[in-house]
């Protein structure tokens, strides 16, 4: 969907699984650890001492987050899978979804370009990703999903409802993209990829294919057992253990898109929300892509939600970011979003409050009820309108709110720290203020005035900090070309080099454990 408030959503009726607080009792465990690896290293070297630290840290933080589970055992035999099948004839519903994963031929890898390294694609059993796509009819209980997962995942072409608001050069770049189709995005351009290789024996990074989210997605809102949540997460760790990539690596140069947040994977308890999976004894070393992660795991990596913008070419890119530099926005400040009735003193209410009691600095989008569900141009209207734009957290700590907020060129405020500094590292500007503005939650509880706060930046302090959200809307977009954008680096190629990047690092450091 184009830009889509925080609406009610069924996710928010249910209790999603949070990161324990604490496992105290297992320091002994992470201080045994860190007496057996000092014999490995010179202590008289300097970088000894970073690398123990970063790596006890690393530890620590894992066991009091749960996200090593050592003890899990996987319970079932393997599943033997045929090779992938050939895309069957299919209901012209979910055609375009399902034939833009058929398996190709990658294009012939430069090796200049690829120096970083090459990737390898596994050819999964259709079962994990073709065949879900199939059944798009039946991803959810209300509605089918077979025009959100259509035009490679970029969902139905929004020009048409547009004239007047986007530039109408730019208009076919626009779709009504879902936010939960990242994993069907990733594996199209992988597919594409210059350094993609046949050969696993040349590959430093291998890529999972597996629609985890749109797998597990169907589940969520149903009485399921935690054997259906779990199933397809089983099923595919049974298949990719069977790999000798896997065995050679234990999964350390492994990588996979997970298409939703981290907590629908983080079932602690067989009654509560979502999958196990991310607690499976084989994803333990799998470097994970997330629209939400978890702070303290390191194999959670955030990645931007997808927005409706999907540029053509660079200069789509260069002619948006000229269109929201050059754009009046006559409003101070804006807030696109719906009040949490069952929620006492719920902050979206108090932000709702305040803006419409300025009206004359503030421009708000109510969407409660269903009025956001299927996207709204207004919410697009708004953010171009406005120099700043207020972001709390969503049903999670983050929402998608803030992607489409920034590729339109206002600036974010947030009131929580998690929402976006401590998610996006490899997209946003390292130096929070450069972009944005922190208003701490309990002071506007108590009172404080978003208004007098924006107020205190001048002109010039605006136009500094639009222009660093402008000049990283790049980074926080997807492509609509499956070879990407040539020169200028997309979300998907800045979260590709991150994790060559992270995997050529562990190789160095040799930190690794089996």
């Amino acid at each position: 969907m184009l830009p889509i408030s925080d609406q009610p959503s069924p996710e928010s009726h249910k209790k999603k699984t949070a990161a324990p607080d604490s496992l105290l009792s297992r320091k002994n465990s992470f201080n045994s650890l860190t007496s057996a690896l000092q014999p490995y290293f010179s202590l008289h070297n300097p970088r000894t001492w970073l690398f123990l630290a970063i790596i006890s840290l690393q530890i620590f933080i894992i066991f009091m987050a749960r996200s090593v589970p050592l003890t899990l055992s996987f319970p079932h035999a393997r599943h033997h899978f045929p090779g992938p099948i050939a895309a069957a004839r299919l209901p012209s519903s979910a055609s375009s979804a399902a034939a833009s994963v058929s398996p190709t031929d990658p294009p012939s890898a430069d090796s200049d370009q690829c120096g970083a390294g090459k990737i390898y694609l596994y050819e999964l059993p259709s079962f994990f990703n073709l065949e879900i796509l199939k059944q798009c009819d039946n991803l959810n209980p209300w509605s089918s999903r077979c025009d959100a997962l259509a035009n490679q995942g970029f969902g139905q072409p929004a020009a048409g409802r547009l004239a007047g608001i986007v530039p109408e050069k730019l208009a076919p770049a626009w779709f009504w993209t879902d936010q939960f189709v990242s994993e069907v995005i990733f594996h199209n351009r992988i597919l594409k990829h210059a350094c993609r290789t046949m050969e696993p024996e040349s590959a430093a990074a291998f890529y999972i294919p597996f629609y985890t989210g749109l797998a597990v997605g169907k589940y969520l809102w149903s009485n399921s057992s935690a054997k259906d949540r779990d199933r397809h997460c089983e099923m595919m760790l049974s298949w990719v253990q069977d790999q000798a990539p896997y065995k050679r690596s234990n999964g350390w140069d492994h990588f996979i898109n997970m298409g939703r947040i981290t907590w629908d994977f983080r079932r602690s308890k067989d009654e509560d929300w979502g999958s196990s999976c991310i607690y499976m004894a084989g994803m333990r070393n799998i470097t994970r892509l997330l629209i939400e992660r978890n702070p303290w795991d390191y194999f959670d990596v955030g990645v931007p939600y997808p927005t409706g913008f999907h540029p053509r070419s660079e200069s789509d890119v260069a002619e948006w970011q000229d269109y929201v530099r050059t754009r009046p926005r006559p409003a101070l400040f804006c807030f696109a979003g719906a009040k949490r009735g069952a929620i006492k003193n719920d902050f979206r209410g108090i932000l709702l409050s305040q803006c419409r009691n300025e009206t004359d600095a503030c421009r708000a989008v109510d969407c409660a009820g269903a009025r956001c569900a299927n996207g709204t141009t207004e919410i697009l209207e708004t953010f171009l309108g406005s120099k700043f734009c207020l972001q709390p957290r969503g049903d999670s700590f983050t929402r998608r709110s803030i992607f489409d907020c920034m590729v339109a060129g206002s600036i974010p405020v947030f009131f929580w720290k998690r929402t976006a500094y401590y998610q996006y590292e490899w997209f946003l500007p390292g130096e929070p203020g450069s972009y944005s503005v922190y208003i701490d939650r309990s002071e506007v509880k108590n009172g404080a005035s978003i208004r007098k706060v924006l107020e205190r930046y001048s002109e010039e302090d605006v136009r500094r900090m639009r222009e660093r959200v402008i000049e990283y809307i790049p980074k926080l977009v997807y492509a609509l070309p499956e070879e990407g954008l040539g020169s200028v680096k997309d979300a998907f190629d800045v979260a590709i080099d991150g994790v060559l990047r992270r995997f050529k690092e562990q190789e160095e450091w040799g930190f690794k454990w089996r």
